[in-house]
């Protein structure tokens, strides 16, 4: 598998004089381009009165530049050339992606620059509605937390940047100034925090050249580090929020391995036997043998040195001990007895068809080579798909057994539950062997 991969997934890394590193993964049988930035901020490396500042600095970059004075104009800058700015943050990193068609990428990365290197923060008090009103969509009526995605990173890391919620409080959101945003921009939009990629279909002497000069004035800046992840707690946990609705939002977690730990392939194919697909082991036992839930989920979020591996269900309040408990069985079967053969060849299998599809993304090309550049790991898809079919069915095992503990584990449910499906949710958590 890897020879014919590695032929395909080629790349070139260079440096800028400033320091930014950049990965060149050209791929002429595209029709689009991708210029992508991937950065070293987030909730993650922020503190209790800066929560939020990361999230409210990606909106801000979309107000404007010297050139393009307004959002409007910015916009249409990038739009008038076949495509879009897009940028997201999340909890230990942000992307700015602009993906073109190949004739457009060159007009497209000087605007790139001038976004990244002399936004205007201009509009603030506008943003600050918007953002608001995004926050807003997380909490009830009484201004409470009931977003379950956001509540479980609580339970898994109180009082940690990783349990902060990336948007922020409003309280906290209103307390933002420019001076904030000045100095956070500073802090995180520099040559140490950031890789630069260009991929898909684009001429890399040209292209390279255009981003040389957009970027020559990126200053080399300062790694920014994280807080360590606090130590796990001696028994599993659980939190209940009362919230009128139709279903109980279930999620369930168990904090992992992070980015370089030895177990991390592992369980990451462990996630490919659990949930790839309708005819995996999850949506199988939930949905389809049992009929408890619509649709069930899993996924997996490595940071530095943790990772969360979690469950999502909503289903009927009667139903969320049975499908608690069902997905704690199915946690310690893998534990005990580990997935089969064929689910292993069948992970395999699919693993070697998604690494190829990505050939026909620039922005999934992309996004691979960024992360894997920011956090260190394996940074070639082939070699990557190679490292995660070695995986043996035995290891897959061992890392469920490591992974699936009841130190490891949290629980939130999210929904209307009575005294007695509340206390036999309680047990469940406090019995799970």
């Amino acid at each position: 598998m890897s020879g014919s991969l590695a032929s395909l997934f080629r790349h070139e890394e260079r440096t800028l004089p400033g320091g930014l590193r950049v990965l060149l993964v050209p791929r002429a049988s595209l029709q689009r381009a991708t210029v992508a930035l991937f950065l070293r901020v987030g909730s993650r490396y922020e503190t209790l009165d800066t929560n939020g500042l990361s999230h409210l600095l990606e909106h801000m970059l979309y107000r404007g530049t010297p050139s393009y004075p307004t959002s409007h104009a910015q916009a249409r800058a990038f739009e008038r050339l076949g495509g879009m700015l897009q940028a997201i943050t999340a909890t230990d990193h942000g992307a700015m992606t602009a993906t073109h068609p190949a004739e457009t990428l060159l007009q497209a990365i000087p605007i790139l620059g001038e976004v990244v290197l002399a936004p205007r923060f201009a509009g603030l008090e506008i943003e600050r509605g918007i953002i608001e009103e995004e926050i807003r969509e997380d909490l009830d009526d009484d201004g409470r937390q009931i977003n379950a995605d956001n509540l479980l990173r609580d339970l898994l890391y109180p009082d940690h940047p990783l349990g902060y919620t990336i948007t922020g409080s409003v309280e906290r959101l209103r307390s933002f100034q420019l001076d904030h945003l000045r100095h956070h921009h500073a802090r995180h939009y520099n040559a140490a925090n950031m890789v630069a990629v260009l991929a898909g279909n684009f001429d890399p002497e040209p292209t390279y050249a255009a981003l040389a000069r957009a970027f020559e004035a990126l200053p080399p800046g300062q790694r920014v580090q994280a807080l360590p992840a606090p130590p796990l707690p001696r028994a599993p946990r659980f939190r209940y929020i009362n919230s009128d609705s139709s279903q109980t939002d279930l999620r369930l977690a168990f904090r992992g391995p992070g980015e370089r730990h030895p177990d991390e392939p592992a369980i990451e194919m462990l996630l490919r036997i659990v949930d790839d697909g309708m005819a995996t082991r999850l949506y199988e036992r939930i949905c389809d043998a049992k009929g408890l839930c619509y649709d069930v989920s899993s996924a997996v979020e490595t940071f530095e040195e943790e990772g969360v591996f979690d469950f999502a269900a909503e289903t009927q309040h009667e139903r969320a001990p049975l499908v608690t408990r069902e997905i704690l069985t199915l946690c310690r079967e893998l534990a005990e007895h580990g997935p089969t053969e064929d689910e292993v060849t069948i992970a395999r299998d699919r693993l070697a068809w998604a690494t190829r599809a990505m050939l026909d993304d620039a922005e999934e090309i992309a996004g691979f080579y960024g992360l894997a550049a920011l956090a260190g790991t394996t940074l070639s898809p082939a070699a990557r798909c190679d490292e995660l079919l070695a995986v043996t069915r035995e290891r897959i095992r061992d890392a469920a057994a490591a992974l699936f503990r009841p130190e490891r584990l949290g629980i939130i449910a999210v929904g209307v539950l009575s005294k007695p499906l509340l206390r036999e949710l309680e047990k469940i958590t406090k019995t799970y062997r």
